[in-house]
């Protein structure tokens, strides 16, 4: 199920990039930004009023720093990168280089959250990377274009974001993504207005409320819950697809036409992607004593008795304590299993 978590935050995230460039000729990149994810956050909490009481774990105080630094890095600065650069790149260009997320994001989850890398995932790395300088290569050399710099940038702030995400992926998500829609959305509504953009007409604010709410906000939920599983490094292999979707989107949408530079990134990025896709993870791991609450079933790691009854696969959330163990089977880096491999 993890697996189509991503996938779909995958596709419905593609989405914002051909139809976030068709809206920017009528939006700014800020004011774009921030009506993303306002309709984000507005979209998510009016399902949240409407649905039953979730049962998923609430956030908690020492959440907030976490809260705090994904808000700024993917809900304020990320999708400002982003606007700023489509305005000075090809659509599906862009949509290609955001493929540096999932290097990124690994990376940063190997250096600074004990996840495994391994010769796949540095190897990946290497063929993203080439990915990357075969779209800026110009007859005579490799050209720094400040449109597709911006793009980059934009990557490594939703790396950020994803990492800081996926500490606190085990609580609630769509309190997340609300929080995070709203806060950022807020700030870069307040910096939109600071800079003295006007006030833009009321058909394209309303599209793009409601390309935030399926492109970022739904999105993000799908993207959370596939991080429980796979822990911050795998899901953005997964959700990697996306670069690749939107491009296709904006050939179809926008009428782009693929050249060489494209075909040479597509090839070295679908790569990539494809061997971190095919990883297999197996060892004798030890887990140390853990006690935290969030939403779960009872499996080989929630063995525990409960003080009422709990249907075999039911779901349900409570403070719960994981005793020490040492096995060994195939997993992921998930909230469970963050462990050296020295």
């Amino acid at each position: 199920m993890a697996l189509t978590y991503a996938l779909l935050a995958a596709f419905l995230f593609a989405l914002s990039v051909p139809l976030g460039k068709t809206l920017m000729s009528s939006l700014e990149p800020l004011e774009l930004s921030a009506l993303c994810y306002l309709g984000s956050g507005l979209g998510l909490l009016v399902y949240k009023l409407l649905t039953a009481v979730s049962e998923e774990a609430p956030l908690e105080k020492k959440d907030l720093p976490y809260v705090a630094g994904f808000t700024l890095a993917g809900g304020v600065l990320a999708p400002a990168f982003l606007f700023m650069g489509l305005r000075l790149s090809p659509s599906s260009s862009a949509s290609l280089l955001l493929n540096f997320e999932l290097v990124f994001t690994a990376l940063i989850a190997v250096l600074f959250f004990k996840e495994h890398g391994g010769r796949r995932f540095w190897f990946a790395a290497c063929l993203v990377t080439a990915g990357g300088m075969a779209l800026s290569f110009e007859p005579g050399g490799f050209a720094l274009k400040p449109g597709l710099v911006l793009v980059a940038l934009a990557s490594l702030m939703w790396a950020v974001d994803n990492n800081l995400t996926a500490k606190i992926s085990l609580k609630d998500p769509v309190n997340i993504a609300i929080i995070k829609g709203l806060a950022g959305g807020s700030v870069t509504l307040g910096l939109a207005s600071y800079s003295g953009e006007n006030m833009p007409a009321l058909k394209p604010v309303l599209l793009a409320l409601l390309l935030g709410f399926v492109g970022y906000g739904v999105s993000l939920v799908f993207l959370i819950r596939a991080m429980r599983e796979l822990g911050a490094s795998r899901a953005g292999a997964f959700f990697g697809s996306y670069p690749f979707m939107g491009a296709v989107l904006s050939f179809a949408w926008l009428g782009e036409s693929p050249d060489a530079r494209f075909a040479a990134a597509f090839v070295l990025m679908g790569s990539a992607a494809a061997l971190l896709l095919g990883e297999k993870h197996v060892h004798a791991h030890e887990h140390t004593a853990l006690e935290h609450g969030h939403y779960h079933a009872h499996d080989g790691h929630h063995a525990h008795v409960h003080g009422w009854p709990v249907g075999a696969g039911e779901g349900h959330a409570h403070a719960h304590l994981h005793k020490a163990d040492q096995h060994t089977h195939e997993h992921m880096p998930d909230s469970h299993h963050r462990h050296d491999h020295s």
